[in-house]
């Protein structure tokens, strides 16, 4: 996956957001890892709500969405 960064300073993560969502904002997810953990939030709502997942779940997922065909 290409990323192209963007950082929240209050929260000390850095977020990825993939270079596949482009420059119009549409429906994308910024990602930030830290040591034991991934989270994931809305780019369009980056104050929201963050999901936090652990690496091996992030891992599987991203396996699973890299082996799907794309439409």
């Amino acid at each position: 996956m290409n990323n192209v960064e963007s950082s929240t300073p209050a929260s000390g993560l850095v977020w990825f957001k993939s270079s596949y969502s482009g420059t119009e904002g549409g429906q994308c997810v910024e990602v930030a890892a830290a040591k034991a953990v991934v989270h994931v939030r809305d780019s369009k709502a980056v104050a929201g709500p963050v999901l936090t997942v652990s690496r091996e779940a992030w891992a599987g997922l991203v396996g699973l969405a890299s082996s799907e065909p794309r439409v």
